[in-house]
């Protein structure tokens, strides 16, 4: 795991000199504490920081040339089949210096150029130099765990694993899309390929890039048949390949040089996670989870559970009052504004684990393969409810609704209720759009000045799940939604926050739920087999049954969420009154200052639960103060 970084360009371009090439790649040292390295010839920059996993010794450096130096690498992440390439690699003739993974991509690109992606399994981003072609190869693996952002400029390309490495090229322009700030005030993250920043973009998942002669291409290389519904099997037979599949994805997860862990939050995937990770180790596991004082977001007691059934060693962290002052860390660490809260406990949660081992295995990616989210449920149950006349959808969407007490929690049946019955009458993505977002369509037309209304007139945010529906279009709705998460909200939201917390404390991650092809396997499942009443991942709870405390198997989906609401009526208060109601924040053009005083007066006077959407506006301006 590490991070990667570099420019390519032409005559008639600027060049990047060896000073901008040193400074981007230590801006990233973070991730990749333990080494640094870096390539520079007429026309090209290559930048790395290691974080060593799979041979410490130097001789996995990078950049990494082939044996004549005619191709050169550098790569963040860990190619789990690599044993196996580099067998086949030296049967065919080629030479290796190192016992690195990185140094079967370079013999495999020579060998299959970019067709070697389909030969991969892993997580990874990677910058492929071809000497001879004069060509340089971009490339992230097929569910976004690891991140890549590049500028396409006239004759000049620059990329990183981070944009702030990008942001410290002289002359890069940091410019707001407007539609990207409409993006992430509906979605809590800016959608891939755009960025906050105008002519900055991210590899989307799944996506390679070529750029020669001034030209750049981009192309999907993971093409899945997404509406194939597999009938044939049983539902014996989907277990035992579910058992056979999950196991070894987690095996071939501990191959590792350094201690490998586990996070255990006491969720069913978790839990699955490492229980077989125990399973497959014949020394204790250490696994860690975190937790608030209050109990509705504390889910420590569920984990020691879990861990006390699979005899791991197990440590606990429980995050207190002293948020106020790593909050503005956070959030400039991610370079973009970002508003899934729960990236405060994941970041306190990297911290801990790395202190005691350099790589651990989470448990995600099960609630998007398996249905795992109340949501899918609430899709559901609107499918139930379009058999309703549209007249009595409307009196329940609109009277009834209204007649229906307001909750101050978040979490609150009452308060699911109303946002379930507010979408009635939407056609099904817009509907699930309004249950997701953090501002619906509505309360952005409030929140917007009409200047800034101006400069997105016509831009629709729903585009960006249309598009991923459409490769599913024939399938159930739930299963539509599933999958359209899949390719939306687990690489942009998850993924993200996961690569942030854990790299900000050079940490690897691992996700062996997440291994493609559990993904593509998943994707073929019937809905049946995924949801059962009121419980989602039923496969996966009937499959790893053994490694379930009974009441981890029938607890409902927690989710990873912090008590935000608590926060700001109590010791964030006068913080987000100072950021949000300062003047500076005012003056930018983008929100009615009536419309956030009242959000933030119906918060603290406890009428409504705004604690997400003040959220929201408090990430940004903290933002904007670091790098707008």
């Amino acid at each position: 795991m590490c991070g990667i970084c570099g420019a390519v360009w032409n005559e008639s371009a600027k060049a990047v000199d060896k000073a901008t090439l040193d400074t981007m790649t230590d801006i990233l040292r973070h991730r990749g504490p333990d080494d640094r390295g870096t390539f520079l010839q007429q026309g090209i920059a290559l930048g790395h920081r290691r974080l060593a996993i799979i041979d410490l010794t130097p001789s996995g450096s990078q950049p990494m040339p082939n044996e004549d130096e005619t191709v050169w690498i550098v790569f963040n992440g860990e190619i789990y089949n690599f044993e196996q390439l580099r067998r086949e690699l030296i049967s065919h003739g080629h030479r290796f210096r190192s016992e690195s993974d990185t140094e079967i991509l370079v013999h495999l690109y020579e060998e299959e150029h970019e067709n070697m992606l389909q030969r991969i399994n892993g997580m990874f981003a990677m910058a492929v130099w071809d000497v001879r072609e004069r060509k340089l190869f971009l490339a992230r693996d097929r569910i976004g765990k690891k991140p890549l952002f590049y500028r396409n400029e006239p004759n000049r390309l620059i990329f990183a694993s981070e944009m702030k490495s990008i942001l410290s090229v002289n002359g890069v322009p940091r410019n707001i899309d407007p539609t990207s700030l409409d993006d992430y005030l509906t979605y809590q993250y800016v959608p891939h390929p755009k960025t906050i920043f105008c002519g900055i973009s991210k590899l989307s998942p799944g996506h390679f890039a070529v750029w020669q002669d001034g030209r750049l291409k981009v192309q999907r290389y993971w093409n899945v048949d997404w509406n194939e519904e597999n009938n044939r099997l049983t539902f014996e037979e989907w277990t035992e390949e579910l058992r056979a599949l999950v196991t070894d994805a987690v095996r071939i997860r501990l191959r590792s040089d350094v201690p490998v862990g586990a996070f255990l939050s006491g969720g069913i995937d978790s839990s699955v996670t490492a229980g077989i990770m125990q399973q497959e180790c014949s020394q204790q596991i250490r696994t860690f989870c975190i937790g608030f004082p209050q109990k509705e977001y504390d889910e420590t007691a569920y984990a020691r559970q879990a861990a006390n059934l699979f005899g791991t060693k197990h440590q606990e962290f429980i995050v207190t009052s002293d948020i106020e002052n790593i909050l503005p860390k956070i959030i400039r660490h991610y370079d973009e504004p970002f508003a899934d809260s729960s990236a405060i406990p994941t970041w306190f949660l990297c911290e801990m684990t790395r202190r005691e081992v350099t790589v651990a295995l989470s448990g995600d990616g099960g609630d998007e393969l398996f249905a795992g989210y109340d949501r899918y449920r609430a899709v559901r149950l609107g499918m139930f409810a379009e058999k309703i006349p549209y007249i009595f959808r409307k009196i329940l969407a609109g009277p009834i609704r209204r007649f229906i007490p307001a909750s101050t929690r978040q979490r609150s049946t009452l308060r699911r209720l109303k946002r379930f019955l507010e979408a009635l009458g939407m056609e099904p993505l817009e509907q699930y759009l309004q249950w997701i977002a953090i501002f619906n369509r509505e309360r952005r037309k409030k929140l917007y000045t009409p200047e800034f209304s101006e400069e997105i007139r016509g831009y629709d945010s729903l585009d960006f799940l249309r598009r991923a529906e459409q490769l599913c279009s024939q399938r159930d709705r739930v299963t539509r939604i599933s999958l359209t998460d899949m390719q939306t909200y687990l690489p942009c939201d998850i993924m993200t926050k996961v690569d942030t917390a854990s790299m900000a404390h050079a940490l690897e991650c691992r996700a062996p739920l997440l291994d493609y092809r559990i993904a593509e396997w998943a994707a073929q499942l019937p809905i049946r087999y995924k949801i059962e009443g009121c419980y989602g991942k039923k496969i996966l709870r009937e499959t790893f049954r053994n490694l379930l405390p009974s009441d981890i198997e029938h607890r409902r989906k927690m989710g990873f969420g912090v008590p935000v609401d608590h926060w700001f009526r109590k010791p964030l208060r006068e913080m987000v009154q100072d950021v949000l109601l300062d003047s500076k924040t005012k003056q930018r053009g983008f929100f009615e200052p009536k419309f956030v005083e009242q959000l933030l007066k119906d918060h603290f006077a406890n009428r409504f639960d705004h604690a997400y959407r003040i959220w929201a506006l408090f990430v940004f301006e903290h933002w904007m103060r670091c790098w707008g």
